[in-house]
């Protein structure tokens, strides 16, 4: 655990004096398109708590993204890194490999779903992964349709701009964008026009139909697909939409790809989101909480498909970076230690308890969503399922001033997430809620 308090403390207004200052010489030095949620300036961080140059401390419900869901500086984390940074920081693997490397490729063929031989690429970050899942789904289908879904994202590269689903911020004015992608819509059960209990099997249908219709089955390399998705709003697809999804892959030799970037690696109280319904990917892409904030990201799958591209057709110089590799090992081994799926499930277990309560009181409140440490709460116009994302926006603002870090997403812009470390004390985890209840309270 950190040795920063794990205790709130707001003694400025947010942001504080020395943090307006540093966002001035931002200003003056750092790209406008570069956003952030909210510009106080960190100093520290760890466990549930993020520390400011004003000497605030916030709780913290964001984890850098699901980044640090091991805290922001693990004792495993901080030691393995360490010991690799005094060791060499740097040789590229596809100069002179090293065994960190080997052994995270080792750690995911055992971590993640199935039981068949699996081997891995390391990258740097989600957009990488899943671009490169593309190009190996490509290579081993000699096929190049890619399908992707209704409110999904994928990143931010041109590939991955044009997967993802949302146009502001994350496509407008940066195309025109690859060609090949063909988008279908998805069970977002809170909005499916004939009830959740239909979502599943009819947007399943829906989306299978449209895909033989409008593209072929026989040219699609991959389907991609957030087993929850995340920017578009934490949505779970309803039950039974992936098995199906997954068979129908199956079925056509098509590549099926579960963009767990996100959800993966004890987020939502197993390992991968995909585990819920028991589907097992061909491959699976996983970056954020993988290392503890360091940057890796990897595709992990099927040999035979991995194997698929011809020899340095894989690669990048910073892939697999030997302290990103260390640090992961060490996010891992954590893990496994402290038992972060049974974290994770306890933290679902006490939000959902606790915001019930909220969407009892308030009628702004239309779902309550998601699993383990991945929980969202839609807001919408009181007796409609109208979008609120003003509303929203006020809620996460209030938050931020009695010093809760929160963040926003979804589609429509409606929609508080909650994320918070998986080693989040609970006393924090009741006092992030206490602060949520009065928000509500206050619009």
């Amino acid at each position: 655990m950190s040795a920063v308090p794990q205790e709130r403390r707001v003694v400025t207004a947010i942001p504080g004096p020395k943090s307006q200052e540093l966002q001035a010489r931002r200003t003056a030095t750092v790209a406008g398109g570069v956003g952030s949620v909210l510009p106080v300036f960190t100093t520290r961080a760890g466990g549930g708590i993020v520390e400011d140059v004003d000497g605030n401390r916030l709780i913290d419900f964001g984890s850098g993204i699901a980044v640090t869901s091991v805290g922001s500086s693990a004792e495993a984390v901080v030691r393995r890194a360490t010991a690799q940074l005094q060791d060499f920081t740097h040789t590229c693997f596809m100069v002179t490999p090293y065994e960190g490397y080997v052994e995270v490729c080792e750690q995911l063929a055992e971590l993640t779903p199935g039981d068949h031989a699996k081997k891995s690429a390391l990258f740097n970050s989600g957009a990488e992964a899943v671009e490169n899942a593309v190009k190996i789904a490509r290579a081993y289908t000699k096929r190049q349709a890619v399908v992707v879904f209704d409110h999904g994202y994928h990143g931010r590269t041109n590939l991955t701009m044009g997967m993802t689903a949302k146009n502001m911020p994350y496509k407008h004015g940066f195309g025109p964008f690859a060609p090949e992608i063909y988008r279908v819509p998805v069970a977002y059960g809170y909005r499916w026009p004939t009830g959740e209990d239909n979502a599943g099997a009819e947007a399943s249908a829906q989306a299978i139909d449209m895909i033989n219709k409008q593209v072929g089955a026989e040219n699609v390399a991959a389907i991609i697909i957030e087993p929850i998705l995340g920017e578009g709003g934490f949505i779970e697809p309803a039950k039974g939409f992936l098995p199906a999804i997954s068979q129908f892959a199956k079925d056509n030799g098509i590549v099926f790809v579960a963009d767990e970037i996100q959800s993966g690696f004890c987020r939502t109280g197993q390992w991968f989101a995909c585990e819920d319904e028991n589907v097992v990917p061909d491959l699976i892409t996983t970056a954020k909480g993988i290392a503890g904030g360091l940057p890796l990201a990897a595709v992990t799958g099927r040999a035979e498909i991995m194997d698929a591209p011809h020899s340095g057709g894989l690669g990048g110089t910073y892939g697999g970076n030997p302290v990103a590799c260390a640090a992961a090992l060490g996010a891992i081994e954590t893990m496994k230690e402290l038992d972060l799926n049974g974290k994770a499930k306890r933290i679902e277990e006490v939000m959902k308890g606790r915001l019930a309560e909220i969407a009892a009181k308030y009628e702004i409140v239309g779902d309550i969503r998601g699993r383990g440490a991945m929980i969202a709460v839609e807001l919408v116009k009181p007796g409609t399922k109208d979008p609120d994302p003003e509303t929203t926006s006020a809620l996460a603002k209030a938050c931020h001033q009695e010093g809760l870090l929160v963040l926003t997403c979804g589609t429509y812009g409606n929609v508080l997430r909650f994320l918070p470390p998986l080693v989040i004390g609970e006393d924090l985890l009741n006092e992030g809620l206490d602060i949520i209840e009065t928000a509500f309270a206050g619009v």
